[in-house]
């Protein structure tokens, strides 16, 4: 599903975390702020004090939509796009996609946890009902 994304020393800690089943964002130690996507400061502070840290991974759907158009050869449609508040942090939100759920069975709200599938050197994070 979709292009692999490109690595460079800012986000490269993010897309290759997953290799151990786990998922990471910077976090402030200054503030105590979780934040993404991956900066030289932190957002909330403009501190420095900001390192990759684990998440639990779990979070609530805040948004999702079901597409239908295939927008590059080989795409299977239709699939599902969401974005999920991480339960870390109100406003903590990650946009990814539900490839293994039937797309008439996601909705807001539902509660979900994060996996990873491996492209290449890349870890990319999807989610799953959480059971």
């Amino acid at each position: 599903m979709g292009p692999v994304p490109e690595l460079d020393e800012l986000n490269e800690f993010f897309w290759t975390s997953g290799a151990d089943g786990k998922l990471r964002m910077q976090y402030c130690d200054d503030c105590q702020y979780w934040q993404h996507p991956p900066s030289v400061c932190c957002r909330k502070c403009l501190g420095e004090g900001i390192a990759p840290r684990e998440l639990s991974g779990e979070g609530t759907v805040a948004a999702v939509t079901i597409n239908r158009m295939p927008w590059m050869p080989g795409l299977k449609v239709p699939y599902v796009l969401v974005i999920v508040e991480l339960d870390e942090q109100p406003g903590l939100r990650l946009t990814s996609a539900m490839p293994s759920v039937d797309p008439e069975q996601v909705a807001i709200g539902d509660r979900v946890k994060v996996w990873f599938e491996q492209r290449e050197d890349v870890w990319m994070p999807f989610f799953a009902p959480l059971a």
